[in-house]
């Protein structure tokens, strides 16, 4: 349990750091400079804590209501903490799509997320080599390598992220129906349910830049195996489903009221 504090308090100095970094953005920068600088430490975040989470769930050895309820928390301090920042390619594609960002600015965001990635996976190995805690110095002794992170096929894994993107990209579009205290809530227990689901096969990140800083440094599979999995399943799932909610579904929608206003004018006429 001891080791289990040491991990709690690297997650808060994490989070911390990263939240010193959006203050001093948002009172130094502006426009796409600040966008960018947000998407950073938010990334940068995101991805140490996930580092520490998934090292802390493979070494420790929590029991499954420790973990969930852990990693329930720590995605809502993420949710409140991010201001906007999707620390996600796919969120930025998704914008530029709208309209609502520039395609340059969307380079520039992208890029640092990757960066942000890299760092939290260097950050991360500097933090265990202090050997605070067991799991740190025994991930040390590993030289910091983490083995296969799949518990399924490439195919079964790329079916997981892309049904993992799909199903937070829904709950992202229809979260406007709930009250807004509990908004955060849902988001995180949706995202804590898939972890839990999906995490045995895939590990559940459905976040093309953060399985580069926690799973792309993983043997077992080669790059473009992870690439297909963890970049092209997280895609097509956000597309799908963006497709659906916002495209087929309205113009059936559309398309059964207007045979159901040709019945009713022929039913009148009849009449």
């Amino acid at each position: 349990m001891d080791d289990a504090w040491v991990s709690v308090a690297a997650l808060a100095a994490a989070v911390l750091l990263s939240e010193l970094v959006r203050r001093a953005a948002a009172r130094c920068l502006r426009g796409a400079a600040g966008t960018v600088a947000l998407e950073l430490a938010s990334t940068f975040q995101l991805c140490c804590c996930t580092h520490e989470l998934k090292l802390l769930g493979d070494a420790a050895r929590l029991e499954p209501a420790y973990g969930l309820t852990l990693g329930y928390f720590v995605t809502v301090v993420h949710l409140l903490s991010f201001r906007g920042a999707s620390c996600n390619p796919c969120g930025v594609a998704e914008r530029v799509c709208r309209g609502s960002c520039r395609a340059g600015a969307a380079v520039a965001s992208v890029a640092g997320q990757f960066g942000a990635a890299l760092s939290a996976r260097y950050a991360a190995a500097a933090a265990w080599s202090l050997g605070l805690a067991e799991h740190h110095v025994r991930q040390r002794r590993f030289g910091f390598r983490c083995f296969d992170p799949l518990g399924g096929t490439v195919l079964e894994a790329a079916a997981v992220e892309l049904g993992c993107a799909f199903v937070v990209q829904a709950a992202a579009l229809h979260i406007h129906k709930v009250d807004h205290k509990l908004r955060v809530h849902v988001l995180a227990a949706v995202i804590t349910a898939l972890v839990y689901a999906g995490g045995s096969i895939s590990g559940a990140v459905f976040n093309p830049v953060l399985a580069f800083s926690v799973n792309f440094p993983c043997s077992g599979h080669t790059y473009l195996e992870y690439c297909f999995i963890y970049w092209l399943g997280p895609a097509l799932g956000v597309t799908s489903c963006i497709l659906l909610f916002e495209k087929i579904l309205p113009f059936l929608s559309g398309t059964n009221m207007a045979g159901r206003d040709i019945k009713a004018a022929h039913e009148q006429k009849a009449h």
